[in-house]
């Protein structure tokens, strides 16, 4: 009995260890049979298909606004402050007195200006009543003249030729007795009429000792305080203290200079939409003017727009973005931008028919922030893969995965990237593309991991 139970003790050992084995050897063959199906079986691909959809590159670029004019106000003339009624941050309007100058001398010039007019207005008073006197003379003389002279024509002999003479040389000296009192009143006109050129010009710059703002503004710096000398702004070569300095803030400008490659877009008129950094608007307005010359050492072009500021909510000197539409295409043939291997010569894998990878140069046109536009190299349809081309070889033969690349996901994780970091996390003003800088190689592998994980 004994020996029976340590044989069934026994053979229940052998048939667990048999068992044991043919397990083991059955998962061994299960793997590798799983092993050969996986390297029989073609890799996935992560494609996309050429399609054609509205293509718009654009070029940001950074610009600090300026007051639309910007001057230090001088005095027309030397004199000492009187008063000052400006200090800084005063808004002013034109015509606004902002100094009265003390200037003693010129007011006794003014003086003797008017002293001056009121004694040649007198003397032409007096000459004009000569020019009356030696004609009323001459009229007398001369009708003597004449009577004696008929006298002598009716009866020859009845007045004597001596007499005669002589009446007509007091004649003749009365006539130039007219003259020259007529040429003694002239010059006395002239010099009333000198005085009075006089007394204007003395006037005038008595009335520059009224500084006045020259436009609307907002005094920006205070130079001179009362008592101060202040010399006359008339003369570049003089070092002249300005009274204040003005600037007219209610209108400013944007200055942004542009490549030389991006010139030749800019047109009065153009769109353009600009982004303020501190206060996070965006303003849509158009270009203004432009220099239409390219700055020798930098290679660009100034452009300005112009930007309403009535409530001066906006401050010279803050930062803004200004976005510029460059190239657009209503019905471009895109693909996206991670489907490009750039370089000397762009090429795209593509996916025939055979599901066989198949390498074809392109060539490209505008360039979005998550797209490219494809001139020439592939057709509307074809499927290009996406993300990840070095683990692809022409001539292998891929299992296609078509992905959703809406190019309008696309544009908003581009948006989100360009966005952060300098502008403090807000998105730009329009990330659609900007030709002058290529997507990071972070905006790239986000979104190859997109495109696979749709």
């Amino acid at each position: 009995m004994s020996f029976s139970k340590r044989t069934w003790i026994i053979l229940a050992v052998v048939v667990a260890v048999l068992c044991a084995l043919w397990l083991m050897h059955g998962r061994r063959d299960a793997s590798n049979n799983a092993a050969q199906t996986s390297a029989n079986e073609a890799p996935t691909a992560a494609v996309a298909t050429v399609m054609r959809a509205p293509a718009e590159s654009s070029i940001t670029i950074p610009g600090v606004f300026t007051a639309y004019q910007d001057i230090l106000v001088h005095a027309r003339v030397s004199g000492y402050i009187k008063d000052i009624f400006v200090d800084i941050g005063d808004k002013v309007h034109t015509g606004e007195v902002l100094a009265i100058l003390d200037i003693p001398e010129l007011n006794a010039q003014v003086d003797s200006a008017k002293a001056a007019l009121v004694r040649d207005q007198a003397e032409v008073r007096r000459t004009r009543n000569d020019v009356l006197r030696t004609q009323a003379l001459h009229a007398a003389i001369h009708a003597e003249y004449v009577r004696l002279k008929h006298a002598a024509a009716v009866q020859p002999g009845l007045i004597a030729q001596q007499e005669l003479d002589d009446a007509q040389a007091k004649d003749l000296s009365s006539e130039a007795q007219i003259d020259a009192a007529k040429s003694a009143l002239a010059a006395a006109q002239g010099h009333v009429g000198q005085d009075r050129a006089d007394l204007t010009r003395y006037e005038a710059s008595q009335a520059y000792s009224y500084v006045r703002a020259p436009f609307n503004g907002v005094v920006t710096y205070r130079y001179a305080d009362t008592g101060a000398l202040i010399a006359a702004g008339t003369d570049e070569t003089k070092n002249a203290m300005p009274i204040v300095r003005l600037a007219q803030s209610d209108l400013l400008r944007l200055r942004m200079p542009v490549p030389e490659e991006d010139a030749s877009y800019m047109h009065v008129g153009g769109p353009a939409v600009v982004q303020v950094q501190a206060t996070g608007e965006i303003i849509h307005t158009k270009i203004v003017r432009f220099t239409r010359s390219m700055d020798s050492a930098t290679r660009t072009m100034l452009t300005e727009v112009d930007i309403p500021n009535p409530d001066l909510h906006l401050d010279p000197g803050m930062y803004a973005n200004t976005t510029f539409p460059l190239k657009t295409d209503k019905d471009a043939m895109v693909i996206p931008i991670n489907g490009i291997v750039e370089g000397d010569q762009p090429y795209v894998l593509m996916v025939n028919s055979n599901n066989v990878v198949v390498k074809r140069p392109v060539v490209l046109g505008i360039q979005g922030a998550n797209f490219y536009q494809v001139v020439s190299g592939v057709s509307l349809g074809d499927r290009v893969i996406v993300g990840n081309q070095a683990n692809y070889e022409p001539g292998q033969k891929v299992t296609p995965s078509p992905v959703d690349l809406n190019l309008a996901t696309f544009r908003q994780t581009s948006t989100t990237e360009v966005g952060t970091g300098q502008n403090g996390g807000r998105p730009a003003a329009d990330a659609r593309g900007t030709a002058q800088t290529p997507p990071s190689r972070r905006m790239r592998k986000r979104a190859e991991h997109e495109g696979v994980r749709h």
